[in-house]
C-alpha cells in the first residue's frame, strides 16, 4: 500500500501558523445556497414525495465565494473574482462575504445572466429532498471576459498563489484560463484548479488540479478500483491537463496525490458525514493556502484532507478554523 507520508506536528504547526501571511487570489463560479429548512413527517397525498413543513431559510457563499471563505477562516487576505446577475441573490451573497470580512471581492455584474442560485429542501435531520439550480451557464461574453482578465492581471502580482473554482457556469473561459496560466508564470505563483470541464486540456499549464474521481475516470476512461487504477489515472489525467501535480478526490476513499516527486493515497479521517456539499472548496482553498505558507505538496495534501474530513461533518458549504485543522493534525499523532 502506497501512502502520502504523515504530517508532523511541528510541521503543521509552522505552516498553519504562517497562513495568515498569505495572499490568495481566487478566480471563478461564485455562487449562492439557500437551503430551505424544515420537518418532514408525513407524505403528500398528491404524490409519493415528503411534505416539508417550513422553518426558516438558511444562505451560504458558494462555489469560488466558498473557496475565498475558506481561505479566508484559516488566515489569508483574499481577492475574489467572480461574475454575478443584476438580482437579488447578487445582493444576498455580497451580504454572506461581507459578514464573513472577505473585503477584496471584484464582483462583476452582468444584467443578461442570474446570478447562480442553487436551492435545496432540506429537512432538520440534514437530509435533501428536492435541489432547484437557477443559472446561467452560457459562455461569458468578450467584454466581461476581457474585464476578469484584467482584473486577474491587476490582482496577481500580490498573490501568493491563484485558485480557479470552475463550475462550469460560463466564466472559465479557455482565454480566461490561458491568462491565469500567464499570470501566475509571470508572477512566480502557483496556479490551482478546482475542475470541471470535460476537457481537462483547458487547464494546461496549472501547477495542481484537484478533480474528483468521477471527472478522472470520465477524461481517462479508466475505472478507479485499486491502487494501479488510481496511478494509471492519475498519470493519464496530469498528460491530458499538463498540470504538474493532480489531487483525486476520492469521497469516503480519501484522495491519491500524483506529482513529479511523491505519489500516493491519503486515506480518508474516520469522521461522522453530515454534508459532502462544497467539500471539494475547502480542499483547494486549504490545498493552495498550505503551498502558499510554504509547505511540500504532500504535506499541504494532508491538510486539506483533514480540513475535508472536518468539512463534510458540518452541514451546507462549510469552513474551516485553525484551531480545528491543528487538532485534527495533533489528535493523529501517536
Amino acid at each position: 500500500m502506497t501512502l502520502v507520508p504523515t504530517l508532523a506536528p511541528n510541521r503543521a504547526t509552522a505552516i498553519v501558523e504562517r497562513m495568515h501571511e498569505c495572499r490568495l487570489l481566487v478566480l471563478g463560479d461564485v455562487m449562492l445556497d439557500h437551503f430551505i429548512v424544515g420537518r418532514a413527517n408525513r407524505v403528500s397525498p398528491e404524490a409519493p414525495v415528503p411534505v416539508v413543513t417550513f422553518e426558516r431559510d438558511e444562505y451560504r457563499a458558494g462555489g469560488a465565494a466558498n473557496v475565498a471563505l475558506n481561505a479566508q477562516v484559516l488566515g489569508a487576505s483574499i481577492d475574489l473574482i467572480g461574475l454575478v446577475g443584476a438580482d437579488g441573490p447578487s445582493a444576498r451573497l455580497m451580504e454572506q462575504l461581507q459578514a464573513a470580512g472577505v473585503r477584496g471581492a471584484s464582483l462583476l455584474t452582468d444584467e443578461a445572466r442570474r446570478t447562480t442560485t442553487t436551492v435545496r429542501i432540506v429537512t432538520t435531520r440534514h437530509q435533501q429532498v428536492a435541489r432547484v439550480d437557477y443559472e446561467s451557464d452560457e459562455p461569458v461574453t468578450d467584454a466581461i471576459e476581457r474585464a476578469i482578465i484584467e482584473q486577474l492581471e491587476a490582482h496577481a502580482p500580490h498573490a501568493g498563489a491563484i485558485v480557479v473554482s470552475d463550475y462550469a457556469k460560463g466564466l472559465v473561459t479557455r482565454r480566461v484560463m490561458a491568462a491565469v496560466i500567464a499570470a501566475g508564470q509571470q508572477s512566480g505563483v502557483a496556479a490551482f484548479v478546482d475542475p470541471a470541464s470535460a476537457h481537462p486540456d483547458i487547464y494546461a499549464g496549472a501547477t495542481v488540479v484537484t478533480p474528483s474521481q468521477a471527472d478522472v475516470e470520465s477524461a481517462t476512461h479508466i475505472r478507479i478500483r485499486t491502487e494501479d487504477n488510481a496511478r494509471r489515472a492519475a498519470a493519464a489525467f496530469r498528460e491530458l491537463s499538463r498540470a504538474e501535480a493532480v489531487l483525486i478526490t476520492r469521497s469516503e476513499l480519501g484522495m491519491w496525490l500524483a506529482c513529479h516527486d511523491i505519489e500516493g493515497r491519503l486515506p480518508v479521517a474516520t469522521r461522522e458525514v453530515s454534508d459532502v456539499t462544497g467539500s471539494g472548496d475547502t480542499v483547494v482553498a486549504t490545498l493552495a493556502l498550505a503551498v502558499a505558507a510554504g509547505a511540500t505538496m504532500a504535506e499541504a495534501a494532508r491538510l486539506a484532507n483533514e480540513a475535508a474530513s472536518i468539512s463534510v461533518g458540518k452541514s451546507g458549504p462549510a469552513t474551516v478554523t485553525p484551531a480545528e485543522l491543528l487538532a485534527a493534525v495533533l489528535s493523529r499523532t501517536p
